[in-house]
């Protein structure tokens, strides 16, 4: 199966916003605003869903999130689909889901990572619908970092590529922003140096393949499922795999990697890609290790604290591009082609 690229957005498009996991608490709702209004600043008109309660930790009954879920992405009035932010259980839709409808479909553009990656893989993978891995809608109000692009820049480009990503050399230690004080914040304060790190050896990495992955402690509970099955992408293809680690400790995330390449979900990956973590430490193990520990086996480059995680800056990837990364002494990038 090889992706189905929908056509870039255009001034005018609508853009749905729904939250397949969690919704958003009231406290929040001046950040959603300002990032709807941003939105609409660039020329799009958007439609927020009903599923959007954030009073618990799913926005509405799995049912309900599914149908609008499926309503939004076979409407051809709707160009995209960005969730507000991921959640915990978002995997619930995953059964209720139509797949082949998706397929048939007119492709739409669906964004988010965290638990929403869940949801991600799945729909590149059984209904051909490429996804971008990247920022949710309440980071997109975020300046966007030198050297890399915002999801929106991804899905306006007339082209479909190439794209080429370089890290800025800075990311954000510590802390989270406040938006129920500070609803309008735009600025991800990179506040520390740092660069990528090959895990696997020494020498320079330059190696292509189709992209696929996501949250670790999301799509370990996947793996070996109809839902994170890789042998229908780009048949004959290597892959370029992606994971990274939220909050779980290096014990768990190192039992996570072991399952999944037990599941094959590693078997055609010609390199791998391990978004930058502050996931904690595990008394005889760091987090660099748990991934060499698990994926060492594999014996093919590992490269760790890429921008495609939960740290900022964030490096949006699309499930199904071509891509090429590149890591040496001198240059680190990441180029896709949307074909």
């Amino acid at each position: 199966m090889n992706p189905r690229y929908p056509r870039p957005l255009r001034p005018g498009d609508r853009i749905g916003v729904t939250s397949p996991s969690s919704g958003v608490p009231d406290a929040l709702r001046g950040r959603l605003d300002v990032a709807v209004a941003d939105l609409k600043a660039r020329g799009y008109e958007v439609t927020v869903g009903r599923c959007m309660d954030g009073s618990g930790h799913v926005s509405a009954p799995a049912a309900e999130r599914a149908a609008e879920f499926t309503a939004m992405l076979t409407d051809p009035g709707i160009r995209a689909v960005v969730p507000p932010w991921g959640g915990e259980t978002g995997t619930d839709l995953l059964p209720l889901l139509d797949f082949a409808e998706i397929g048939r479909a007119e492709p739409t553009w669906v964004v988010g990572y965290s638990d929403i990656s869940g949801l991600l893989a799945p729909l590149t993978l059984r209904s051909g619908l490429p996804t971008v891995h990247g920022n949710n809608l309440m980071e997109t109000p975020y300046e966007t970092s030198e050297g890399l692009l915002s999801w929106l820049d991804i899905v306006e480009a007339p082209q479909g590529g190439p794209f080429t990503q370089t890290p800025p050399g800075r990311y954000r230690s510590g802390g989270w922003d406040d938006f129920v004080r500070h609803p309008g914040v735009r600025d991800p304060r990179l506040d520390t140096k740092g660069t990528w790190t090959r895990l696997d050896g020494t020498g320079d990495v330059d190696v292509s393949g189709r992209l696929i992955g996501g949250c670790v402690e999301i799509l370990a509970n996947l793996a070996g499922t109809p839902y994170l099955d890789t042998a229908g992408l780009a048949p004959g293809e290597p892959l370029l795999v992606y994971v990274e680690a939220c909050e779980d400790s290096a014990f768990s995330i190192c039992r996570n990697l072991h399952g999944m390449r037990l599941a094959g979900f590693f078997d055609r990956a010609a390199a791998i890609l391990v978004g930058r973590t502050k996931a904690p430490d595990s008394s005889t193990l760091t987090q660099h290790e748990a991934v060499l520990d698990a994926l060492g086996p594999l014996g093919v480059p590992i490269v760790a604290d890429v921008e495609c995680g939960h740290v900022a800056p964030y490096l949006p990837l699309v499930n199904g591009a071509r891509g090429r990364v590149e890591h040496s002494a001198a240059r680190s990038a990441i180029t896709q082609t949307l074909d």
